[in-house]
């Protein structure tokens, strides 16, 4: 599995707006519609790659504990589903409910709101303020498969729990790693 990190988009930078198909209710959703009163999660994920696989359990422990505090957090898969169908709206759609993901699934079939965030891997996580300005962008914590560290989302919780307390957070991040996104041949 390759070890792709994140590209570390500009702290500051304006969420890209977004338009897409919900692959949970059927509906297509838009950033101004899922944006949180407080703050707003963009995680780029997959189904298949395991370094997604490995914190499935923790986002949603994460969505639970901070949805209900006015932080929205909104799944986007970008991957190319021809080559890689374990990550089709379908299949997508069911992993969303046996996983019991809270935050709606998105299905990124142009790739080009992963491009727009300049989105790299999966797991790749943007917290941005009540304002949609990038206040951190960088790993969950320092488990990935196989390290024997524990998944305890303390990097991105710690980004969260200052975002709603007011306090700055720390300009020093670190990227998350994981499975590159899987960008369609070009044609």
């Amino acid at each position: 599995m390759a070890r792709t990190p994140s590209n570390m988009l500009p702290l500051g930078t304006r969420a890209p707006e977004f338009e897409l198909p919900d692959t949970v209710s059927g509906q297509v959703r838009d950033l101004q519609s899922l944006q949180g009163e407080k703050g707003t999660l963009v995680m780029f994920i997959c189904n298949h790659c395991p370094f997604v696989k490995h914190v499935n359990r923790e986002l949603v422990r994460l969505a639970n504990q901070y949805m209900p505090k006015g932080i929205s957090f909104i799944a986007i898969s970008s991957n190319d589903v021809e080559n890689y169908p374990d990550d089709s709206p379908e299949k997508m759609k069911e992993n969303a409910r046996l996983q019991g993901y809270p935050f709606p699934y998105l299905y990124d079939a142009s790739q080009e709101v992963a491009r727009s965030y300049q989105a790299a891997c999966t797991p790749d996580f943007y917290l941005f303020d009540d304002k949609l300005d990038l206040v951190y962008r960088g790993q969950l914590d320092d488990s990935r498969p196989g390290n024997g560290i524990p998944v305890t989302g303390k990097d991105l919780e710690g980004a969260i729990t200052a975002l709603l307390n007011g306090e700055s957070i720390p300009a020093d991040q670190k990227p998350s790693i994981g499975c590159n996104i899987k960008w369609k041949p070009a044609s």
